[in-house]
């Protein structure tokens, strides 16, 4: 993200970040009583200045902690998810509109959340988490109801609290099965040593096939399309100018241009302009087959 954008060069959103003086220092950014909050954010919507952007960002950095605060237990880095957090702060504040009478603190903490979310969704593998929006759901949703029930990650779930949780989040029972030895798991890294005893340092990576053509297949590939690009314009050669711009309009633009179109552009039938587009592309097949 660029923090240079509203002024906010001094905060270290980076993955490197040192917590500990990250959160001593939004603390000196004080909270904006109601009244001043919708002044400011009144102005910005009419100037767009960057000092108003760093007043109202600055004074809601805690409210992204507290947020972020609630997924430690996804395993993800929390100044990553910091960092996701402000950018969906900054979002929020481009699109809130004060008039509605809402807080700011209000409508961010939606934009947080969704940046937040989204961040960890795509950090776990799509596989693990599924797709839809029930799946979502059950992702965000069975840790906590877990937390509540003290019950530890590494233990199986009853049927009775399986039954429960499913009910709860009006999903099945299988949904619940899956998605809990899923949590269970985090998605191994391909940079990881295969034997930690071994001074090889193999990782599994070493043993992925890569299907990428070398550089010779990559010559020879470039090679025969430039060949074939030159026929192809030595080709067009025995086509009339009709003929050739028929055949453009109708197979080398980016929108084929319509039988109809071209039968008024002409004033031949629709039928006699596809008979001169198949005919064009017969004869240009018969001159390449007889340069080769």
């Amino acid at each position: 993200m660029d923090n240079t954008l509203f002024g906010l060069s001094g905060l270290d959103f980076s993955p490197e970040l040192n917590m500990v003086r990250y959160l001593q220092n939004i603390r000196k950014y004080p909270i904006l009583a109601q009244e001043e909050e919708y002044e400011l954010a009144v102005e910005y919507q009419k100037t767009k200045d960057s000092k108003i952007a760093y007043k109202l960002i600055t004074s809601h950095l805690r409210l992204v902690v507290k947020v972020v605060s609630k997924y430690k237990g996804y395993g993800l880095p929390m100044a990553e998810m910091i960092a996701e957090g402000n950018i969906g702060l900054i979002y929020a504040m481009n699109k809130f509109e004060p008039e509605k009478g809402f807080r700011f603190s209000t409508y961010a903490l939606w934009w947080i959340k969704a940046s937040v979310q989204k961040y960890i969704l795509n950090s776990w593998s799509l596989v693990k988490i599924g797709t839809t929006a029930a799946q979502k759901k059950l992702f965000f949703n069975l840790r906590k109801i877990k937390n509540q029930l003290n019950v530890m990650d590494d233990r199986e779930l009853s049927k009775d609290v399986l039954a429960d949780i499913a009910a709860s989040l009006d999903v099945s029972v299988q949904d619940v099965t899956d998605m809990n030895t899923r949590l269970k798991s985090h998605d191994g890294s391909l940079n990881t040593v295969m034997d930690a005893t071994s001074e090889s340092g193999t990782e599994w990576m070493d043993f992925i096939a890569d299907n990428k053509p070398n550089q010779e297949e990559a010559l020879a590939h470039s090679e025969t399309m430039k060949y074939r690009r030159r026929l192809f314009q030595q080709a067009l050669g025995c086509l009339n100018p009709r003929e050739k711009d028929i055949l453009f309009k109708r197979r080398l633009n980016e929108k084929a241009i319509t039988l109809d179109d071209l039968s008024k552009t002409y004033d031949i039938s629709k039928e006699r302009v596809r008979q001169i587009e198949l005919n064009s592309i017969r004869k240009i097949r018969k001159t390449i087959a007889a340069m080769q």
